[in-house]
């Protein structure tokens, strides 16, 4: 059961960011931060309301059913009220728990996503490409931006590894279920038996941050300078264009030389560094905050198996939540990817509602 005094918080918070909006004295500054709130507020409300007078209206239907004067007709018409208010109150409490969670402040950000060929050879490789090809569809479907960062590509003309930024509305929210390890079973071009392997990529979703999020010192960084190898033209390799910066503190380390700017190369590597720093101090406070609770989803393990992609049986299965989706082809295509998401984070809510004492 929610406090009675949470819940009439949130009415009267509702009803003082109703005058201040409607007031026309607030700043300028804080007038979209409140009305983003009071917004919010606004889709819960009368269910805080209804949620409030359920005692009095239970109390009011007992007496009723309870009084010998009440005629069989209104004790019936009271029973049936009852039952429908008290199953109403159960659905009120959970969207009231759900509204009341603390807020994950990374979940409306814009986020970095790295995938990385894992175990199997170029075959892996191939899969990290597929893998890289799915969020670019989700991405066009859902209107996101997605600008690369860098890229390495292996011999078959698979992916290495590539990280890219991808901005739009809620982004890391939508994606923040990815990071993990995606295991690929399917027949290899280059097999001649026609045998199934196993192979795999790894994926890691990071929030954006921002330079207010994260405050780095300049004395805290080393900078190196060097010249780039690889594919890229000589303009790449003659000139001291790549860098690598490693935070002294942490040891973490990136490397960028993608392009043919010292400078754009130290501002992409910066924007992967702030992003790698932000989610460790982040993972830094949720351990802090969470040590004896385990939960099976979110917990950013990139080390952990999160989903395998059967190719032969046309369906992929997400381990974390036991959900098998036969449709392969329209999920690496993008189609079917809301299905996913939406089914963990519906598994995530009720995982963080269990663990509300």
């Amino acid at each position: 059961m929610i406090p009675t005094k949470t819940i009439e918080e949130l009415i009267v918070k509702h009803s003082t960011l109703e005058k201040e909006l409607s007031s026309g004295e607030i700043d300028k500054k804080l007038f979209a931060e409140k009305s983003k709130e009071y917004s919010d507020i606004n889709e819960v409300i009368e269910i805080a309301k209804k949620y409030l007078s359920f005692e009095h209206d239970k109390k009011e239907l007992e007496k009723i059913l309870s009084d010998q004067t009440s005629d069989d007709e209104l004790k019936k018409m009271a029973e049936t009220e009852l039952i429908d208010i008290k199953s109403q109150y159960e659905i009120n409490e959970k969207k009231l728990r759900l509204f009341l969670l603390p807020k994950d402040e990374a979940d409306k950000k814009n986020a970095i996503i790295e995938i990385r060929a894992g175990t199997g050879g170029l075959e892996a490789s191939l899969f990290a490409s597929d893998l890289f090809k799915m969020y670019e569809k989700v991405s066009h479907k859902k209107k996101w931006s997605l600008e690369l960062i860098s890229i390495s590509r292996s011999d078959a003309g698979g992916l290495k590894e590539v990280i890219a930024s991808i901005k739009g509305s809620n982004i890391y929210s939508t994606l923040k279920y990815e990071s993990g390890v995606h295991r690929v079973q399917r027949v290899p071009d280059t097999e001649t038996q026609g045998r199934v392997h196993t192979s795999a990529a790894t994926v890691a979703v990071l929030p954006e941050a921002e330079e207010v999020d994260l405050k780095i010192n300049d004395a805290d960084l080393r900078i190196d300078v060097f010249r780039a190898g690889g594919p890229g033209g000589q303009s790449v390799n003659t000139t001291d264009s790549a860098v690598r910066i490693t935070h002294i503190p942490t040891g973490l380390s990136v490397s960028q030389q993608d392009e043919k700017s010292q400078h754009k190369n130290k501002a992409k590597g910066m924007k992967i560094l702030r992003a790698r720093l932000y989610e460790l101090e982040r993972s830094r406070i949720d351990q802090e905050r969470s040590q004896d609770r385990k939960t099976k989803i979110g917990s950013g393990d990139r080390s952990e198996r999160i989903r395998t992609y059967n190719f032969p049986q046309g369906r992929v299965t997400d381990h974390r939540i036991n959900l098998t989706l036969h449709k392969l082809d329209e999920f690496l295509e993008g189609e079917a990817f809301d299905e996913m998401i939406e089914s963990l984070t519906l598994q995530a809510q009720e995982e963080s509602l269990s663990n509300l004492k």
